[in-house]
């Protein structure tokens, strides 16, 4: 899921035959008019289930519900779990914090530089916390 620049959609839009074939190969790319509209098409972008991010995050169920709801806008790092939960890449993991409106994870950041590392590496969230906790640096809760 590597975000698409406008121009890239634009010359796959203008050279595309069907329109509906081209909103549904960029359905991830387009803009949403809610938060939780974009989250629930990452889960089917992803195909995985709430329940999935919410065990892959380690965070409170309800409060992932009420994210997916548009109840709740998370913080940054509830962002950054939400990226492990929802098994994004790093790339996919900077649009996805980006599209949220925090900053990008910065490799001059200590703390941030490990989430980079351990999305790079595929390692889930509990050993994300691992590494944070034996760099004494605060944990993605």
């Amino acid at each position: 899921m590597n975000e698409k620049s406008t121009e890239e959609l634009l010359h796959e839009l203008r050279s595309s035959t069907k329109i509906e074939k081209f909103i549904d190969n960029n359905k991830i790319e387009m803009l949403y008019d809610s938060y939780n509209v974009y989250l629930n098409s990452l889960l089917i972008h992803k195909n995985i289930t709430k329940a999935d991010v919410v065990k892959g995050s380690h965070l409170n169920r309800a409060y992932v519900y009420q994210i997916f709801l548009g109840i709740k806008m998370p913080s940054r790092d509830k962002v950054i779990a939400l990226s492990f939960g929802l098994r994004l890449t790093f790339d996919e993991t900077q649009s996805f914090l980006k599209k949220s409106g925090y900053r990008e994870l910065y490799p001059r950041d200590e703390r941030d530089a490990v989430v980079i590392y351990s999305h790079e590496r595929k390692l889930d969230i509990r050993k994300a916390n691992e590494l944070l906790y034996d760099l004494s640096l605060n944990l993605i809760e």
